[in-house]
């Protein structure tokens, strides 16, 4: 994600981010019915909530101050931006980011910030207070998302300048970030109970396969508005993720298949979203080659990583470890080897002939990401969960959050009612 080009308004870089940033939107949304049809029916609600509250919580500490942190020039070392632009201070209608208005451009990364958040609701599901998780949303984006985005596409930040790691769309900023905070608050929380005990399968699997699909509609203007213009990286960064969701995907039901006898829509969905996960930071780096490659590498390695909760006993409820970490490192590791001079107009990986010095970057850049946000996510898991409680407890967790939290169910169907003094509707009669 760059903005080096000259400011002069472009109409059609404009109206691509404008389509791109509604895409993104949507993603969360999206999550919302892939996370909800995964949990148990008693925690429905609960699920999607999580997701959508995140868009407005997040929107608000992202004008008030995050925007101005992550983007404004830089006030130290390349860790951190400025106040310059606090509430908004000094964009207006005619200010521009490259060849698009800032205003859009902020939205345009708002709209980031907030699936990252989201995303990390999977790792604690059927389990989390919501009191504690309106709390949690807004610090997390200040104190962990801001900071990473500023070191990663930030004016000087120093993962971008100083150490020459690439990532396109989000491969440290939004999935290592969100992954490791997750297990940080799987730590925090501790195991659903029942864990490695019961059962604890999707719900419902057309709404998993729902949310996959809109994840992907939206990814597709996730890395390809990334490319901040209507030009041929944004082109290939598109191409480039339907690529490697599709080899996701396959990998994900080889494994099952060669693993277990049978591959499953669950794989499917997992595997579709594993390989849009590793390419999101090489979208824009890499060729279709490279993009089949990594997509089919996260399939297969991350089919094989959701399992690992079940023998280290860290309870990832949905698997945000297990995809989006791991996913996370295995696309932005991955560069090292296949970024290409064509894509980058510079860097290459090793196996373009750019030598080992490019994956070297990039897993300094991994181990920086994943270790800052695992130990600040812990820290404010365990501030926060001192001071108020993070996790629910134990009878509201066994009775369903959607009752306890919230007071209504997403699968009360009703009764007919009776007329008054009846004990039943007689057959033929108006309420029959």
């Amino acid at each position: 994600m760059t903005t080096s080009a000259a400011p002069h308004l472009d109409t059609g870089d404009t109206a691509w981010l404008l389509a791109a940033t509604a895409l993104v939107l949507l993603m969360t949304p999206g999550l919302a019915l892939f996370y909800g049809g995964m949990v148990r029916t008693k925690s429905v609600l609960n699920m999607l909530l999580m997701s959508f509250v995140s868009i407005a919580l997040v929107t608000v500490v992202w004008l008030l101050a995050g925007y101005s942190l992550a983007f404004g020039d830089d006030t130290f070392a390349g860790l951190i931006g400025g106040l310059d632009h606090l509430g908004m201070a000094g964009i207006g209608p005619d200010s521009l980011t490259g060849t698009v208005p800032t205003l859009l451009f902020t939205t345009f990364q708002l709209t980031f910030a907030v699936i990252t958040a989201a995303l990390i609701s999977g790792a604690i599901a059927d389990r989390t207070r919501f009191a504690a998780w309106l709390v949690f949303v807004p610090v997390w984006t200040l104190v962990v998302y801001v900071p990473v985005a500023h070191w990663v596409w930030g004016p000087d930040g120093w993962i971008a300048s100083s150490l020459g790691a690439l990532d396109f769309a989000g491969g440290l900023v939004v999935e290592i970030a969100s992954g490791a905070s997750g297990l940080a608050l799987c730590l925090v929380l501790g195991p659903r109970i029942g864990f490695r005990k019961e059962a604890m399968r999707p719900h419902n699997l057309p709404m998993v396969l729902m949310g996959a699909g809109l994840l992907w509609f939206g990814w597709l203007g996730f890395n390809g508005g990334s490319a901040l213009g209507a030009n041929g990286l944004a082109a290939a960064s598109l191409l480039n993720t339907l690529v490697a969701g599709c080899t996701g995907l396959l990998g994900w039901l080889f494994v099952e298949q060669k693993r277990d006898g049978h591959p499953t829509t669950f794989g499917a969905a997992s595997g579709a979203v594993a390989g849009l996960v590793a390419i999101t930071p090489s979208c824009g780096v890499v060729d279709i080659l490279g993009a089949a490659v990594i997509g089919l590498a996260a399939g297969v390695v991350c089919s094989y990583a959701v399992a690992w909760k079940f023998r280290l006993g860290y309870d990832d409820s949905l698997d945000v470890v297990g995809v989006h970490l791991v996913g996370g490192v295995v696309g932005t590791l991955l560069i090292g080897l296949f970024a290409t001079a064509t894509m980058t107009e510079g860097p290459e990986g090793l196996l373009h002939g750019g030598g080992a010095a490019q994956l070297g970057r990039q897993a300094v850049a991994v181990a920086v990401v994943a270790t800052y946000t695992f130990i600040v996510t812990y820290a404010l898991g365990k501030a926060i969960d001192k001071l108020m409680g993070f996790r629910a407890p134990a009878e509201d967790e066994l009775t369903g959050l959607d009752q306890t939290q919230h007071a209504e169910s997403a699968y009360d169907h009703g009764v007919l009612a009776s007329p008054v003094g009846s004990a039943s509707v007689k057959k033929g009669s108006p309420a029959a």
